[in-house]
């Protein structure tokens, strides 16, 4: 009896790494990135990376590590919740769960968030196709809409959100429902986070699924 459950446990260990070797030598030799659709990049820097194919996915240059441009590891999109729809999306104040139940990525933690060498600009990678994207499913023309609109990160690049179109959502540019106001509400989450007062996944969390009961919460009704 032993004997068997010895021989199973070692099947199993062969298994598993017969199955991490399927799943490194997946991507392609070169591919630096692996994009929403399933598509592999090449590209040598991480600017407008899977820029036509939803965004990226999984940065494979280095094991991850920072690109050429010195932006850190973004590591897998993880969704928040799981989504279910890409089109007859329901705009409002706040994202329509179904297309857009926000996102964040692995790699950044709390740690690289909080450092003083952290520039959300260095992550941003929303290319004006994606945008387009979430504007059609959003039952928008896909145009350009100034300040009026902004296609905005629910879980903001502040506290580690994704470029992933499932973080992303159509919002006005005024108001008391607008991105100024979110804005607002997003420097303060980061603030509390880096000053131990909440955990960021607790903050990610929160701010996907009601960004404006948490802004009532800390700062009142919006001016």
């Amino acid at each position: 009896m032993r004997h068997s459950a010895a021989v199973l446990l070692v099947v199993a260990i062969a298994c598993l790494g017969a199955a991490a070797e399927r799943a490194g030598a997946a991507a392609p030799p070169g591919a630096t990135a692996r994009c929403n659709d399933g598509t592999y990049s090449y590209s040598k820097t991480h600017s407008g990376t899977c820029s036509h194919h939803h965004g990226v996915a999984v940065w494979l240059d280095a094991d991850g590590a920072a690109g050429a441009s010195g932006a850190p590891a973004l590591g897998a999109s993880v969704l928040l919740a799981r989504r279910t729809a890409s089109s007859r999306c329901t705009r409002g104040p706040r994202p329509d769960r179904r297309c857009s139940p926000g996102a964040y990525s692995s790699r950044l933690t709390t740690a690289v968030i909080c450092a003083s060498s952290f520039r959300t600009g260095t992550i941003r990678n929303v290319p004006q196709s994606e945008k387009y994207a979430v504007e059609r499913e959003y039952g928008m023309p896909a145009r350009l809409y100034g300040r009026s609109i902004e296609i905005d990160h629910i879980v903001s690049l502040e506290l580690g959100g994704s470029n992933n179109i499932a973080n992303l959502f159509p919002e006005p540019g005024s108001g008391p429902a607008g991105y100024r106001i979110k804005d607002k509400l997003e420097n303060r989450l980061h603030q509390l986070v880096c000053n131990g007062a909440i955990t960021l996944r607790h903050a990610q969390q929160q701010i996907a699924a009601n960004w404006e009961v948490l802004y009532r919460r800390e700062f009142g009704s919006p001016a």
